[in-house]
């Protein structure tokens, strides 16, 4: 694995790389761990590697580990803000290159469109790290209500307040609230850019439907913000069904409560971030069921992406972990000239980061205009 961003002062990039470490199967080689070419120097020092393999940018590492012998870099992990995304996904693509990139997927509708493209005519591997998808029971709720268990699918709720953003943070200079808050570098959107799409995604991600139509209503709470910290959708989607999502990030003393409830003709269900572990199932005509990560018979899907015996928590490194072992055992079967077990072509994909796009941009467009619904 080669690193676009994540060096010194970076969070996201530690959590990149403990995931990609966790099941041995990933090493990094080398990186541009910053555009500043003395801190991805010094980067490259912390993390042990070769003072050659640590590039002053992303374009110098791509060019020159496309030219090296066995030990180029495979895929490369871009870990920047999200204006800085798209274009070294675009160049390690076609200097083929698989891509691990976070979310949301890049800067606008434009850049994921092309991106799109190129994923399509190179057929290279590119996983987006919605990295809910990877909890065990995020993969039970999909499976039973793929199986047919809940019956049709009538009402979708997902949340996602967190509170750290109550107060003007970005101006006490905290790096993560100053890009995040910054429309140059975030995009159109605040909370709905960095934590709506993770419920939008996980709400088409457990149900398998598709949100045809939206109302949204956004708000920047906090006096001089330019983007938005808080936000209330409506949804419709492709199968009749009805739901709402709210992500906030000024729900004052909120950690990280993601969650959602899925409710059919013969049952519902209830995953939250905060309680990873658990999955709360309501019934119609029995008692309400808690399904827990390691226990009892589980779908195949969840057995594949739980790591340790019933008991032992796993929560956000682990479900990140999870996309990495699967983008990292895909490309071993097709270094291997085989096809890889469908169990681990289970990972959010460039597909679903233009359906992220999609959403940031219909959201705002819906918040702007007078008419009650806007086309999804």
């Amino acid at each position: 694995m080669g690193m676009v961003g994540g060096g010194r002062g970076a969070f996201i990039g530690g959590v990149h790389r403990m995931a990609a470490a966790l099941d041995g199967q990933i090493e990094l080689v080398c990186g541009a761990f910053s555009s500043d070419p003395e801190r991805s120097r010094l980067s490259g020092e912390d993390f042990h590697l070769p003072a050659n393999r640590v590039y002053r940018s992303y374009a110098e590492m791509i060019t020159i580990e496309r030219h090296l012998p066995d030990e180029r870099m495979d895929f490369v992990a871009i870990v920047t803000p999200n204006h800085l995304h798209f274009a070294p996904a675009k160049m390690a693509l076609e200097h083929g290159f698989h891509v691990v990139c976070d979310k949301p997927l890049c800067f606008n509708l434009a850049e994921a469109t092309e991106l799109v493209a190129l994923v399509e005519s190179t057929g290279l591997l590119f996983a987006l790290t919605h990295n809910y998808t990877g909890y065990p029971l995020v993969k039970q709720a999909r499976a039973m209500i793929h199986a047919g268990e809940l019956g049709q699918i009538r009402k979708v709720v997902v949340e996602y307040p967190q509170g750290w953003l109550s107060t003007k943070l970005e101006d006490t200079e905290q790096k993560q609230a100053d890009w995040r808050t910054d429309p140059t570098r975030s995009g159109m959107a605040g909370a709905m850019g960095d934590i709506g799409t993770h419920a939008e995604n996980l709400a088409e991600y457990i149900t398998g439907l598709k949100i045809t139509e939206l109302c949204a209503d956004l708000t920047a709470f906090v006096p001089g913000r330019q983007l938005d910290d808080d936000g209330n959708v409506l949804l419709r989607f492709n199968n009749g069904a009805k739901g709402i999502l709210h992500a906030s990030q000024i729900a004052a003393g909120e950690e990280n409560d993601l969650n959602i409830r899925v409710y059919g003709t013969r049952g519902g269900l209830h995953w939250r971030q905060l309680e990873p572990n658990t999955l709360v199932v309501r019934w119609l005509d029995k008692p309400t069921e808690l399904r827990r990560t390691g226990v009892g018979e589980l779908y195949p899907a969840t057995q594949a992406h739980t790591r340790i015996p019933a008991g032992h928590p796993e929560g956000y490194l682990e479900a990140f972990a999870n996309i990495y072992r699967n983008v990292a055992y895909c490309l071993q079967a097709r270094l291997l000239g085989q096809e890889p077990d469908p169990l681990y072509l289970d990972f959010p994909t460039v597909h679903d980061g233009l359906r992220g796009m999609q959403f940031i941009e219909r959201v705002v467009a819906s918040n702007q205009s007078q008419e009650k619904w806007t086309m999804f």
